[in-house]
């Protein structure tokens, strides 16, 4: 399965409940002000489930002057939770006692795992997308399903390459994937009080690589704000692993939580963990 295009946002109706709906997030700096340096950055995604992504990212940006910071490159925390309204939308989903939300917020900590172990993991990523590769700005590699981007298409890399993928990836490499997957998904739990064995792997989980090259197709187009929930119906949690350092391996590509008022940002750090219930 390959990811999905991050839909625009649709326009409110009129309700008069503006300030009930959903906060919504992207990926891009609104100014690109200069010339774009490679840089990684690892995801997790997660719902009933949890589910891994690793994003390698890279784009150039300057501050839009109406950015609350929630977490700065320099600061090294042990672990910080912003608790926000939940949207009333999510009264119209699928509700599994176990594990769906009993509270809503947003969770940052550089402690899930060590800065060696992030930069193992991005060696995982960067051989298998030496294999391929975007002809725009995103590249996608899911080791769960296999799917690759190469030129304006995905293929899947176990059937492309067969026995030859032994030679890329060794075991070694997929237990790394696998106990940085626990791990964080123990974090998702603990931030939201629950029970770990209630999450579950979802689909799909991928490692991202971006830069500002010009999008060719709609999968190209990360910078789209969205609602997790709404483009992956599985998910309930969302969590990003950083790979790589804002302002050191590239500027621009914060994630930002787009609100009324000011936008709420994260500037990247390997190994920083953000996981968050989207609304």
């Amino acid at each position: 399965m390959a990811p999905q295009r991050r839909g625009a946002p649709k326009a409110p109706d009129g309700s008069g409940k503006a300030e009930r709906r959903r906060p919504s997030s992207t990926k891009k700096d609104q100014a690109q002000q200069e010339a774009p340096r490679r840089g990684l950055k690892t995801t997790v995604l997660g719902a009933c489930a949890a589910l891994t992504a690793l994003l390698l990212w890279s784009r150039m940006g300057g501050d839009d002057g109406i950015t609350e910071i929630l977490a700065r490159r320099g600061e090294v925390l042990p672990g910080r939770f912003i608790e926000v309204p939940c949207s009333e939308d999510y009264d119209s989903h699928r509700r599994f006692e176990s594990c769906t939300p009993r509270k809503c917020g947003r969770g940052i900590s550089d402690v899930v795992i060590t800065r060696e172990e992030a930069m193992r993991v991005r060696s995982i990523a960067e051989k298998g997308l030496s294999l391929g590769g975007s002809d725009g700005g995103a590249s996608i590699l899911d080791l769960h399903s296999g799917a690759l981007s190469v030129g304006k298409h995905f293929v899947n890399l176990y059937r492309y390459f067969g026995e030859k993928i032994q030679n890329i990836f060794s075991e070694e490499d997929f237990q790394l994937y696998r106990d940085v997957r626990q791990k964080v998904q123990l974090t998702i739990a603990e931030a939201f009080g629950i029970s770990a064995s209630s999450l579950y792997l979802t689909k799909p989980t991928f490692f991202s690589r971006i830069n500002s090259t010009e999008a060719q197709t709609a999968h190209d187009e990360y910078w789209h704000a969205h609602v997790d929930k709404v483009t992956y119906g599985s998910f309930d949690y969302t969590s990003l692993l950083y790979l790589s350092d804002y302002l050191e391996d590239f500027g621009g590509g914060r994630f930002v939580f787009m609100e009324e008022g000011a936008n709420k940002t994260v500037e990247p750090r390997a190994g920083e963990k953000t996981a968050k219930k989207r609304l």
